[in-house]
């Protein structure tokens, strides 16, 4: 093996990986369209259009686009009946969003552990935190992967609890033969810029449930109800609609999908066999049920005892030196500033102790093991995974032959 680039080697890679989001002829031509043709807002039959097609691709009846998956989220649990002191069962391995949206609805986050083999929310250990203010559980289908629905949904039929997917990272990904995030009572889905279908900003939420489809549509439209007179109020909602342009990027979108879906399915696999062969670094398994994920990140498991105790820090700056940005992805939620509450802003939080909490699963996997990749390198060529699969090699060899200069590299 050459000297590594974080010694004064030569990287692996110096080229860029596929750039995400990616453009199109049919994206510019729905845009073209809408600008010239379209309402750009409310009345827009690209708006419709979107629903529509997007309801059917998830196997769900009913769609409600908004501006952003974090409204999608308060949007939903307000149709679910969400009050002020409610409690709501969220996993303490995601994105901030799935708990301030909580926090939005007045509600109070309660962290579940997760299932270190596969990131997702571990459904034995959220019946202990189950109370007679549960009102709903809110699994994510952490990069893409589906959570095991069937034990989830088990658990919310024996307590009558909600069940709302967080699909903001899971476009097209299944569960059984089923597509996620109509499998409960609804699911969200994101189109910020890094997710998988993006139109820079974007959410939507999937139901089969007309009446709460409907609640949907009030909230997210000022509170007025479908077919009701204009300047008629029934809910304390908000202007959280999409726009058409919006709109307009996500359509063509799901028709390339799928050959993307196929793309990231094949380097995955190719990865998950490479980095399988390497000791100290094992692929995320998948839950159970779950037959597709949608791969929105890379993720991989580092253990640092295979590596004479040389962090997962120093193994991120030599693959970061070699080309290759790995990173450590999320932090315990409940680690986050936000969660040191101040009792004015959020008095409904006075007498937790968010501080305290030590999930085991969540603060080893966050703290010391996960190691990620953005779904854009998984977009590649041969080429292009071969030079992944080349830094992880050459990292790892290095480390494992010749670890006093990885400790050496510490103590500068």
């Amino acid at each position: 093996m050459s000297t590594l680039a974080l010694f004064g080697g030569s990287p692996i890679r110096t080229k860029p990986f596929p750039t995400w989001p990616q453009s199109s002829e049919m994206i510019r031509e729905h845009l073209l369209h809408t600008l010239e043709n379209e309402q750009w807002g409310i009345g827009s039959k690209t708006i419709s259009e979107f629903d529509r097609k997007f309801a059917s691709y998830h196997d769900a009846k009913y769609c409600i686009s908004v501006n952003s998956g974090t409204t999608a989220l308060w949007v939903a649990l307000k149709a679910a009946d969400v009050k002020a002191g409610d409690e709501v069962i969220i996993p303490a391995y995601t994105f901030i969003a799935t708990a301030t949206a909580v926090l939005m609805a007045n509600a109070v986050p309660v962290f579940a552990d997760i299932d270190i083999n596969t990131g997702n929310m571990d459904p034995n250990d959220i019946e202990h935190r189950i109370t007679s203010k549960t009102k709903v559980i809110l699994p994510v289908h952490i990069a893409g992967s589906p959570i095991d629905l069937n034990a989830i949904n088990n658990l919310a039929k024996k307590h009558n609890i909600v069940v709302i997917e967080d699909a903001a990272q899971a476009h097209g990904a299944t569960y059984g033969d089923k597509k996620i995030g109509a499998l409960g009572q609804a699911g969200i889905f994101s189109f910020q810029s890094s997710k998988n279908m993006s139109a820079g900003e974007g959410g939507a939420i999937i139901t089969n449930d007309e009446s709460f489809a409907d609640a949907c549509f009030s909230y997210h439209n000022c509170g007025r109800i479908r077919n009701g007179e204009w300047y008629n109020h029934h809910r304390l909602g908000s202007n959280f609609r999409m726009s058409a342009f919006n709109a307009a990027i996500l359509i063509p979108q799901l028709d390339s999908l799928a050959a993307q879906m196929e793309l990231r399915d094949k380097n995955r696999n190719i990865l998950d066999i490479f980095l399988d062969k390497i000791d100290g670094l094992r692929p995320m398994a998948m839950s159970a049920g779950a037959t597709r994920s949608a791969n929105h990140l890379y993720i991989c498991k580092y253990d640092e005892s295979k590596f004479d105790g040389i962090s997962r820090e120093i193994f991120f700056k030599a693959m970061q030196a070699e080309g290759i940005y790995t990173y450590q992805g999320y932090k315990p939620l409940y680690k986050e500033p936000l969660f040191i509450t101040n009792e004015n802003e959020y008095p409904w939080l006075k007498d937790l102790d968010y501080k305290s909490l030590n999930l085991v699963n969540t603060e080893k996997l966050s703290n010391k093991e996960s190691v990620w990749l953005t779904h854009n390198h998984l977009l590649g060529d041969e080429e292009d995974i071969q030079d992944i699969m080349d830094a992880f090699e050459k990292v790892t060899t290095e480390m494992q032959s010749d670890p006093k200069s990885f400790l050496e590299f510490t103590l500068k």
